[in-house]
């Protein structure tokens, strides 16, 4: 290999591992200073060898320094690099971006006002096969750049929008996580306290389709309509005092918006109670206690009577699509947990469960 003068062409990886190879034989027989009046860089290619004539490096943060647009330009962009820096195989990745970054964001509620809440945030979009990655600051920018407003599935799809141009991407997926507080009478007391709500909103779009779906977790109740029965034996039979066996338990309930009509996160809640009304309770006397206890025994419930009465609620919801419902009782007899998933449509359709499915219903408190 012999160049003299510029070259006419764009070398390729090979001619550049060849003039990689020479430069490293030249520079391993030639002197240090000589590499160094070369370019001292070519010394870091050369084990052992010490870097003649290198820069001293300064040590302190330099506070008053700020890029401007030639320095910015002159930086890495590793992500965005050719196609020929991909490590592993040469697939399209369908979901790619940041996870649980939190802020303020401000909703609209169904009487009319609107409440901030504390909001973790997950977006993500889909990335070729031929793109090395993506800008993951892009994603955060061009949410906060709608952050301000009250959110809704509209201003949702609007960042959807600006994710997918910025990113030159064909899908792209937004889920917005946050704890809904609403207020909830005691049962006899005339009491009342907050009862806080996980709620999630998420707006995907798969190959030109969008989605907009709510996710509820709803935390009651659940008395095995075995054990009381076998309680209420024991009494008739033996005079025997038995006490039914009941659990908390958690139904993460996932519904696709159907139609042109909003879908309000109170009225997944309204609809979760009337399938079963067994809540658990935030101010409790003991004129409460005594109720809860009725109230339990005039609705037992096995896990799987459970899935279905809240299939049967959603079903009977013009604006709900597909659905699915995942039901944990966290047994108190035994020392598993029962549970059960039921689905509706093809949205959440799928063979296989994620392994910690269940136990992401758990709940410390």
């Amino acid at each position: 290999m012999n160049y003299v003068g510029e070259i006419d062409h764009d070398p390729d990886r090979n001619e550049a591992a060849e003039a990689l190879a020479l430069l490293k034989r030249w520079a391993a027989k030639a002197d240090p200073v000589e590499v160094a009046l070369l370019d001292p860089a070519i010394a870091r290619l050369l084990p052992g060898r010490e870097v003649g004539n290198y820069p001293d490096l300064s040590r302190t943060y330099p506070e008053d320094f700020r890029p401007d647009a030639a320095y910015r330009a002159s930086m890495p962009d590793l992500q965005n690099g050719p196609s020929s820096l991909i490590v592993g195989a040469r697939a399209p990745i369908q979901h790619v971006g940041i996870s649980n970054f939190r802020l303020p964001i401000r909703y609209h509620v169904r009487d009319g006002g609107d409440l901030t809440l504390e909001t973790s945030v997950t977006g993500t979009v889909s990335l070729n096969e031929e793109r090395k990655g993506i800008n993951m600051s892009r994603i955060m920018r061009s949410f906060y750049a709608h952050a301000e407003r009250t959110f809704s599935f509209d201003v949702m799809a609007r960042a959807l929008d600006d994710y997918k141009a910025d990113h030159d991407s064909l899908d792209a997926r937004l889920q917005m996580r946050f704890s809904f507080p609403a207020r909830v009478e005691s049962l006899r007391s005339g009491l009342s306290g907050w009862q806080y709500y996980d709620i999630a909103l998420e707006l995907t779009e798969t190959a030109g389709v969008r989605k907009r779906i709510i996710h509820l977790d709803y935390v009651y109740s659940s008395t095995c309509p075995c054990s009381l029965e076998l309680s209420e034996h024991a009494r008739q039979a033996r005079g025997q005092l038995a006490t039914p066996h009941s659990q908390r338990s958690i139904a993460r309930i996932s519904a696709v918006e159907a139609g042109h009509k909003r879908l309000w996160y109170e009225d997944v809640i309204d609809l979760a109670r009337l399938a079963v009304p067994t809540e658990t309770q935030v101010m409790v006397k003991r004129e409460d206690e005594q109720a809860f206890a009725e109230l339990n025994a005039a609705n037992p419930i096995f896990v799987e009577d459970a899935a279905r009465s809240f299939a049967e609620r959603l079903l009977a919801e013009p604006r709900v699509g597909d659905f699915r419902v995942v039901a944990v009782h966290q047994e108190s007899l035994h020392s598993h947990d029962a549970v059960s998933v039921l689905t509706e449509g093809p949205t959440f359709a799928s063979e296989s469960l994620e392994p910690r499915l269940f136990a992401s219903l758990h709940r410390s408190a």
